[in-house]
Formats: C-alpha cells, structure tokens, sequence
C-alpha cells in the first residue's frame, strides 16, 4: 500500500507535468487516465531492490557476491544477493517494507534529503539532524520522521508540522553534541534498528568492491559500451559513477576525461576513482559547455543536469517551473558541445534522471532536427519502456529510446519477494530515467 503521501510540488510544476502526462496520446496509448497520479505515488516511495555495481575490473561478479553474503551474515543481516540476469556487473538486494513498526514517544526529525537516504538504508548522519527531545542521550531508543517540507527550526525540541514516519532508532549521541556552538560532531547520529523499510547500509562495506548506483544509470555505461584503449569524455560527471563504471567495463585502460564545473564535486569523482582503484581517469574542473578541443573524443557521455524529477524516494520538489524549464536550454548548449567534440563515427550517450517531455523526447526531436550528422542508434540492452509520445518523434524512433517509468507498474503495494517475481519486476521497480544513443556520420551542422 501507499504509505507516503504523493511527492508535493509547486502548483505550476504539477500542472506543467500533468498536461504532459493526460494529454489524450499519452493516455490512449497506455489505456488508462491515473498514470500521472501513479507517477507522483511511487516518487515518494523507494525502489524495490537496491542495486550495487561490482567492481569486475578487479574481482568476479562471484567472488564479490560471496563476499558480500558473508559480510551481512556477519551483521545479522542476511538478505537474498541476486545477480542481475542481463547485467553482468550488477547485485540486487530486495528491500522490504513497508514493515509495521510502533511509534516511540521519543522523536527526531529529519531533513527531507535525510530521510530520503534512510528510506534507501542509510543511518541518520549527524548534518541531517533538525530537532530532537530535549533531553535526549547517547542510548535513547527514538521514532524518525522526515520533516518533508523544510519547515522544522534546526535545534527544535518539538515539531508540529507535516512530517512522515521513517522508523525508530538508537542515539549515538547527546543533543548537546548535535547543537553545540563548536557545531555538530561527525558520524553516525541514529542508528537504524527498525526501519519502515528495510535494507542494509553499506556505509564502509567493501570499498572497492561494491558501488551503490541506480539501475537505469548502470545501465547507461552498458549502452555507450566503451572497450579497452578508447578515450571516453563524461561531461558531467559528478559525483563519478557513471565515470567509474565506464572505466571498469574498460578494464581500466584508456582514457575517461571527466568534466566538472564545481570543484568539489570534481573532488568527489578523484575520490571514487582512486577507491574503485581506476587510474585511467582524469578529473578536471571545467564547465563542459566551454570544453571544445581540437582533439576529438572517440565516444561521449552527455549525462546532462536536469531537474531530477526521477528521482526515489522524494516526498517534496521545491523547485519552481522557472527553474524547471531553465535546463533545456543549458542541455542544448551541452549537446550541441558534445557534437563538435566527438569524432566522425562516434557514439553519443545522453541521459537524465528526469521525468519531462521537456528534457527527454523533444531533445531529441531537437538534436536529430539539428545536427544531421547524428542518427539514434539501438540500445544493448533495452530493460526500459520505449520513449513516450508527444515530442513528434516517429515510432521507430521511440523504440530507440530508453524510458524507465516506474509508474507503469506501481500499484501502491509491493511484490512479492520470490527470486522470479523480485527479478521480473527489477526493470521496472526503479528511479525514473531517460537514455538515448546516437552515432555521428559524416554530414555537417549548422547551429541553430
């Protein structure tokens, strides 16, 4: 069942969306007029499976799949590890839930982006902390709610507004550690013992093993398929696990140049590298629309920034339609960078964790308009939906996209954890995404 309430908006985005996901071709074309309602019910709610990519650079899928068993053994948790039937890099951990669990009279609230993470299996960090009891010790057993529309003071004692119930915990610390004038300690604040949702927190858990990363953004690396000596650019690539994972299905040899215009999230992708043990990356802070080169990359990922609207769990997007509409043009500047960069019979990825029309169908509608020398390309593999109608694309076309739309199969309550039923529905059971592939021929472009 619905636990959560559907993801709250901005009146003018929800309008903006629902025009693009009632309007009668969409609709007709899936039999049915509650898609849209759907959409914004399973956007509050996790996945059905946490999905980690294996380092097989370094070890067989095999070997690390024992490993990890032993390791939740060893935690006195012991979910089934699956292998992903199509992807030869992939582990899936089923998630359960919703659980019953008793409310506690103690409680701690949590910001939005906290409580996202701890419906994912995470604990509760000491930054996401906003209120707690007032006299609160190391030991308390509390109940955890996420304060979904930003409304709680930091340091409250009591919080009254609208909040929704994640699970209850141990404190790990005092609340005068957590609202201190030198600031908070670091670390672990809450320990998770009875999750709503239940999945393991793989905070420190086989480093350079194991790396935690969304199905359909696993899946991009796959569709680029880069090989052994070919020089890759991510033009956006923080915080690195697209980047990585393309390094590793190169056996880490090559070259992948990974672009970012924010230093530290440029920082974040040097970290994984060296942790995942990938040396055939280079990071460089740079703003990828600038990034033209009289050396051409051989293949290209456009993991473009957008709006995010794909993304599970989330209970609130506080973005205005101003800001949601401001992304096409930033990725049209992107791709028309990317163009220029890549080399006659090179691929183009492009990729958001989105939901528009906006943002997905009409770039491409846009770019095969545009630049002539691209042409969409078949994708290996195909786990998502073809692409929706509504952007004047033809339905060849479409079938050459990759939509992953976990709203075709939400119903508000969750499968069945047999190993058949949990890997037909792995697919399917995800964040919302976007993928299209093209090659570039021999014809020019005129800029529009």
């Amino acid at each position: 069942m619905s636990v959560f309430p559907q993801l709250s908006m901005k009146s003018e985005v929800r309008e903006h969306l629902c025009n693009v996901y009632t309007r009668k071709e969409v609709v007709s074309e899936l039999d049915k007029d509650e898609v849209f309602e759907a959409l914004l019910s399973c956007l509050s709610h996790p996945p059905l499976f946490t999905c980690l990519r294996a380092s097989t650079h370094l070890h067989p899928l095999q070997e690390t799949q024992h490993r990890l068993e032993r390791h939740l053994e060893q935690q006195k948790r012991a979910p089934a590890v699956y292998t992903h039937p199509q992807l030869p890099d992939v582990l899936l951990l089923p998630v359960h839930g919703p659980r019953h669990v008793d409310l506690l009279a103690a409680e701690v609230i949590v910001g939005a982006q906290c409580g996202n993470a701890v419906l994912r299996g995470a604990h509760v960090f000491t930054p996401g902390i906003l209120g707690t009891p007032k006299y609160m010790k190391v030991g308390d057993m509390v109940s955890v709610f996420s304060d979904v529309e930003g409304k709680c003071t930091r340091g409250a004692k009591e919080f009254k507004g609208k909040k929704v119930f994640l699970g209850n915990g141990v404190s790990e610390v005092d609340r005068s550690e957590l609202f201190c004038s030198d600031g908070p300690v670091k670390g672990v604040a809450i320990r998770m013992t009875e999750p709503l949702y239940q999945s393991p927190s793989f905070d420190g858990v086989l480093t350079d093993e194991v790396f935690l990363q969304n199905l359909p953004s696993v899946v991009v690396g796959h569709v680029l398929g880069p090989r052994p000596g070919e020089r890759i650019l991510d033009m956006c690539a923080a915080p690195g696990g697209k980047t990585t994972h393309i390094a590793s299905l190169m056996g880490n040899q090559g070259t992948v140049v990974a672009l970012d215009k924010i230093r530290s999230k440029m920082e974040k992708i040097i970290q994984n590298a060296k942790m995942l043990k990938l040396d055939c990356i280079k990071a460089y802070c740079c703003n990828s629309i600038h990034a033209v080169s009289s050396d051409p990359a051989q293949e290209n990922s456009a993991d473009a920034p957008c709006s995010g609207l794909g993304q599970r769990p989330n209970m609130t997007y506080s973005w205005s339609l101003k800001e949601v509409c401001s992304y096409q043009p930033l990725q049209r500047k992107l791709l028309t960078t990317a163009v220029r960069l890549l080399k006659r019979g090179g691929v183009l990825v492009y990729s958001t964790c989105t939901v528009t029309l906006a943002e997905n169908e009409e770039q491409v509608a846009w770019v095969l308009k545009t630049f002539p020398c691209l042409t969409l390309e078949p994708q290996v593999p195909h786990l998502g939906s073809e692409g929706m109608q509504g952007a004047g694309l033809s339905c060849d076309q479409r079938r050459l996209l990759q939509r992953f739309r976990p709203e075709l199969v939400w119903r508000g309550a969750r499968f069945a954890h047999s190993p058949e039923n949990f890997l037909q529905n792995a697919n399917t059971d995800t964040i919302g995404f976007f993928i299209a592939k093209f090659i570039k021929n021999g014809k020019k472009f005129t800029q529009a």
